[in-house]
């Protein structure tokens, strides 16, 4: 079996003086072959997203097994970046078929957008919404309105409109339509005053008994749930996390990428910015428990039963919830608490982190600091959270 096609580690993209590099798994590198490829790009969120693509495609090429040693194929793409493309642009021809103009507005959107937004949101999301209309015909926005309030949700059809908006709005400017008949009208969609994003964290005393049920329960996946509730990581940074990405003492994590189980691809975070984390003893000892003793930088620091990468998808149906998949029947453990009377309603794995930030704001932690911790923004933190912490008691005045 060649190099190639036994390697399975990953790309790594990095900025190293101002510039993007890629990193290169050991197992695919030649003898006194340089670890890193150069890109010569800057490292704005374009050319992050440019160099991204090109590491799934090294990765894609080394699993299965046809990797280019040389690297020049590579480095061709990546000279492609560099140098300005002279396009000659032909009179557009006006089109009114919605299909059509958003098939050309993803080809045009492509470039600019993480792998994993263009594939699920564009390519997969609103292609499948654009394909479902009874028509496709611009003169008949109206209609595609009305259907869609009665096919979707008001939240749902208001962002399927936004985008509509875009796409026509860019056709305008491109020559390919005459107007834009979905400008503002998603502005008019009222929605419920409840809040159906709205963070519903665990309590401390719910988290320590999920904690305490995955201790006895399933033990495999107990340092992958602590680790979620005392860092407030996403689901896909945690997965993602290799040892690499801890110093030697594990008193600092640096998250700077996540992975997409659903795509099962490795991305930079949802930012696109990689962030240093203070580890507690809590957290340091977690760490050093589950370490080994010569740990491959390249290796998981969570993985699945098998020893493979974990499955967001797969442990949120089948560990955490639980229920029928198929034809077997999976026995989740917060579904177990639910029914022993200890949680009392069902929330999803992201609301660790909920909890990890609505813990940190109680205790006394500024917003800035907490948004520097998790990868947000202080208005974010604000909005969704701040507004949302209430002290059990009052200071006096």
């Amino acid at each position: 079996m060649s190099i190639a096609k036994s390697a399975r580690g990953n790309v790594g993209v990095e900025e190293y003086r101002g510039k993007l590099r890629l990193r290169l798994p050991r197992l695919v590198t030649q003898a006194g072959q340089n670890r890193y490829l150069n890109t010569g790009l800057d490292g704005n969120d374009i050319n992050r997203r440019r160099v991204d693509s090109i590491a799934n495609w090294i990765e894609e090429e080394i699993i299965t097994g046809q990797l280019d040693p040389t690297l020049e194929r590579y480095r061709e793409k990546l000279e492609s970046y560099k140098q300005p493309q002279l396009t000659i642009v032909k009179p557009n021809t006006p089109q009114t078929n919605l299909m059509e103009l958003w098939e050309r507005y993803c080809e045009y959107m492509k470039p600019q957008l993480a792998t994993t937004t263009y594939r699920k949101d564009y390519a997969r999301k609103y292609h499948n919404h654009i394909k479902a209309l009874p028509t496709k015909d611009l003169s008949q926005a109206i209609a595609i309105r009305d259907y869609l309030l009665t096919q979707l949700t008001p939240n749902a059809a208001k962002r399927v409109l936004t985008y509509l908006a875009a796409c026509c709005k860019w056709a305008v400017s491109s020559g390919l339509a005459k107007d834009n008949p979905f400008a503002g009208m998603s502005e008019d969609i009222k929605l419920p005053k409840h809040d159906s994003d709205a963070i519903d964290p665990f309590s401390r005393v719910e988290m320590n008994t999920i904690i305490k049920a995955f201790e006895d329960t399933r033990p495999h996946y107990a340092p992958f749930v602590k680790f979620l509730f005392w860092t407030g990581c996403r689901t896909g940074e945690a997965i993602a996390l290799q040892w690499r990405h801890i110093n030697s003492e594990c008193t600092q994590i640096t998250f700077a990428e996540s992975y997409d189980s659903a795509l099962g691809i490795r991305k930079g975070t949802k930012t696109g910015k990689s962030r240093k984390f203070p580890c507690n003893n809590q957290v340091r000892e977690l760490l050093l428990s589950i370490r080994p003793i010569n740990p491959d930088p390249e290796q998981s620091v969570f993985t699945s039963p098998t020893g493979g990468i974990v499955n967001s998808t797969r442990f949120s149906n089948q560990v955490w919830k639980g229920g029928r998949v198929g034809q077997k029947c999976y026995n989740g453990v917060i579904q177990q608490l639910m029914d022993d009377g200890k949680i009392e309603r069902y929330r999803c794995p992201y609301n660790t982190r909920h909890t990890f930030i609505t813990l940190m704001l109680e205790q006394g932690l500024t917003v800035t600091t907490v948004a520097k911790l998790v990868g947000n923004s202080p208005e974010i933190i604000l909005k969704h959270y701040a507004g949302n912490t209430v002290p059990l008691t009052l200071p006096e005045i």
